[in-house]
């Protein structure tokens, strides 16, 4: 970018932000936090913050059977997961997914995922914390994410960082 283009300008910056499948990949494999959102009975969109890990490159989740996302993906499956990072506009980058919800309610599927997910955000398992998740996964659900469309974004590409960042 030349010192009197601005990244605000109006320009479409698509293309040139977007991730690639390995990208996309690879930012996802990280521990982050995912934003779901599902559709309550009234329209109205409830989100909901919270840990995920991937099933054959899939983002899942496991959580409470009767909770309220629960219940809405039960009516309609439609979910989006927002997965973001950074802090500074030159270093947001993340992928949103639209897709359609599968409830998973097979026991040891479930578990092997927890110890997955708790392996992914705290570290290794011992023996007592394998027996604490075993006791978790009870009355819960896994939720695995089926895409229909995803939407990708990395500001790093372009290249405003050594020019000094503003939050947007």
């Amino acid at each position: 970018m030349s010192a009197t283009e601005s990244p605000w300008t109006g320009k479409n910056q698509r293309a040139t932000v977007r991730m690639t499948a390995t990208e996309i990949a690879q930012f996802l494999a990280g521990p982050h936090t995912a934003a779901v959102s599902t559709l309550n009975r009234n329209g109205t969109i409830h989100s909901t913050a919270l840990f995920y890990g991937l099933i054959d490159g899939s983002i899942a989740f496991e959580t409470k059977a009767v909770s309220q996302k629960v219940r809405n993906l039960e009516r309609n499956p439609t979910i989006t997961c927002l997965v973001e990072d950074g802090k500074d506009y030159a270093e947001l980058r993340g992928v949103s997914v639209v897709g359609r919800a599968q409830l998973l309610h097979d026991a040891a599927r479930l578990f092997e995922f927890t110890v997955a997910m708790h392996e992914r955000y705290q570290g290794p398992c011992d023996d007592a914390t394998l027996e604490m998740l075993r006791r978790a996964t009870h009355r819960r659900v896994l939720v695995e994410i089926h895409v229909d469309r995803m939407i990708s974004w990395d500001h790093r590409k372009l290249g405003l960082a050594s020019e000094g960042s503003t939050r947007s």
